[in-house]
């Protein structure tokens, strides 16, 4: 075990895993999106888990940064809150707010990050997020709002690790990536169970199970 310290507190963790675990396994709070936890690669497109490591020369993201023995972090700095904020303001902004009509309302990981980070759901520093209006239906089992999809890769991730072979992918460049379903392989059945996890791992409402006709 790796002993450590976080925002003060003297916590041990096992070795080889990431400072985001570390701390959320110990009920210390570091905003993230992105993070899943069977991840061995996590991505960090989200950069919300900021911290500060006492002997780094700058911040880095929790999910990607393993511990160390005696490694001193701290969560709370004014630093890694603006860091923080700014990454969710860019997030809110390539994303059409509209909770009262959206299924995750009450139950959206970006209205509790905002409510955490104190930032409004609409931020005025950058211009308003344009809906398409577009739904993808083409994956067998679910639906795909592109309106509200964050891009954090939960959904690939998930349905990657639950069917053995991915059903989602990313596609396009820039502003213009979104998810995108891949039709199944010869032989491959859809697993609905599957589909109703990957429902519930996306933190925004984008994916939802398709009614039956």
């Amino acid at each position: 075990m790796i002993k450590l310290y976080i925002d003060d507190w003297e916590i041990h963790a096992a070795e080889g895993i990431s400072v985001l675990q570390a701390a959320l396994d110990s009920e210390i709070y570091i905003p993230n999106l992105c993070w899943v936890r069977e991840m061995t690669h996590p991505p960090a497109s989200c950069r919300l888990c900021f911290v500060e490591i006492k002997g780094y020369d700058r911040p880095v993201t929790a999910c990607t940064t393993t511990v160390e023995n005696d490694m001193e972090v701290r969560t709370d700095t004014e630093t890694v809150r603006e860091l923080q904020r700014t990454s969710l303001k860019l997030l809110l902004s390539a994303h059409h707010v509209d909770c009262g009509h959206c299924p995750a309302n009450k139950n959206c990981d970006l209205q509790n990050l905002a409510r955490f980070l104190k930032v409004k759901l609409k931020p005025s520093e950058f211009p308003a997020y344009q809906p398409t209006g577009i739904i993808d239906t083409s994956h067998p089992g679910l639906e795909y709002n592109r309106d509200r999809c964050v891009l954090c890769g939960r959904c690939v991730h998930t349905c990657r690790n639950k069917n053995g072979q991915p059903m989602f992918t990313f596609s396009g460049r820039g502003s213009g990536t979104v998810v995108t379903p891949l039709p199944p392989t010869e032989g491959q059945a859809l697993d609905e169970a599957a589909c109703r996890v990957c429902v519930e791992t996306c933190p925004t409402g984008a994916l939802a199970l398709k009614t039956p006709e």
